[in-house]
């Protein structure tokens, strides 16, 4: 990654300043009530802080957990001749022995506690960061799964982030973790210079955020193998979810002496890995040969010129249709 050659221009946006980011607040996984996770209520305890009160379905949802990974079980839930539960990915795990009183663990089902968990009805585990949602215990997992609250993944492509959380949490994280260029609008012009562009390894070169609409928006602009071939892609990314990701366009271009290449697309959602939507080619590819083409010169050196902007569709709801809304 040569980032001392990146030159970042945004066409009539400003930078963002340092306030707007650094004061956002940080609701990811904050903690409700008295942060315990129980309900507070009934009785008082020391200092005039109510009691937690566990009721009968947080013991029953605690018999549930398997003692072994802490995960909620699932049929088939397994026993040994002692009671003791676990799950069946952790049964093969220790080696068909019980982790509590080292009994062999045989084939035993506890049908019992299966037939407990159908009539137990949950709330999502992201009730915190604002899932009202309660479902079936057995309901839940996959709800889980596919949560319009659960967190999301950092954006940045540059390394294995593992940092997860909301979208305001993220955007300060990639600025001041990833050190990312921050620009307000929806426009962009960005000039990508390389000494030796026959070098090219599986890299990540430029992320940018925009911020525009009331939304963030993730551009990448990297070189990658494609085959035997290196070549060149620019794409862009909305940070949040598949179904807001829809209502907004984006085009790129590239191009020099009399000649360009123009893409036109919807961004796709930070709930697709960066590593997904290259491989599937959702955005700006350029062959080396045309990119040194629009470098000009004597093509030894790469030098090329990533214009676009971004639009939010405006939805006509009686024709069914949409068009561009230019304004930001």
């Amino acid at each position: 990654m040569e980032s001392e050659n990146i030159e970042c221009v945004s066409v009539s946006d400003g930078m963002v300043e340092e306030e707007e980011v650094a004061h956002v607040p940080h609701p990811f996984l904050k903690p409700r009530g008295n942060g315990s996770g129980t309900v507070s209520g009934g009785g008082v305890g020391g200092g005039g802080v109510p009691a937690p009160v566990i009721g009968p379905v947080a013991r029953v949802h605690e018999l549930l957990e398997c003692p072994v990974c802490t995960n909620s079980m699932y049929p088939p839930i397994h026993q040994c001749h002692n009671g003791h539960t676990l799950c069946s990915t952790c049964k093969s795990r220790v080696h068909n022995r019980c982790p509590t009183c080292r009994q062999e663990l045989g084939d035993i089902r506890c049908l019992a506690l299966e037939k407990v968990a159908e009539s137990l009805e949950l709330p999502c585990r992201y009730l915190s960061l604002g899932c009202p949602e309660i479902f079936p215990y057995y309901s839940k997992l996959k709800h889980e799964a596919q949560c319009n609250f659960r967190p999301y993944n950092c954006p940045y492509a540059g390394s294995e982030c593992s940092v997860v959380g909301d979208i305001p949490f993220l955007v300060a994280h990639l600025r001041d973790d990833h050190k990312v260029d921050m620009h307000i609008g929806s426009t962009f012009n960005h000039r990508y210079v390389k000494s030796n562009p026959r070098e090219v390894e599986n890299a990540t070169w430029m992320l940018t955020v925009f911020h525009c609409f009331g939304q963030y928006f993730c551009l990448h602009f990297e070189a990658f193998q494609l085959g035997m071939a290196p070549v060149y892609m620019a794409f862009l990314r909305f940070m949040g979810d598949e179904n807001e990701a829809r209502y907004y366009s984006y085009s790129l271009e590239v191009g020099s002496n009399g000649r360009k290449l123009i893409w036109e697309g919807i961004p796709r959602s930070i709930r697709d890995s960066h590593r997904k939507v290259r491989d599937s080619h959702d955005g700006l590819i350029i062959q080396r040969n045309m990119a040194l083409f629009f470098s000009g010169g004597d093509r030894k050196e790469l030098k090329l010129r990533v214009t676009g902007r971004i639009w939010k569709e405006q939805q006509n709801l009686d024709a069914g249709v949409s068009t561009p809304n230019p304004c930001s």
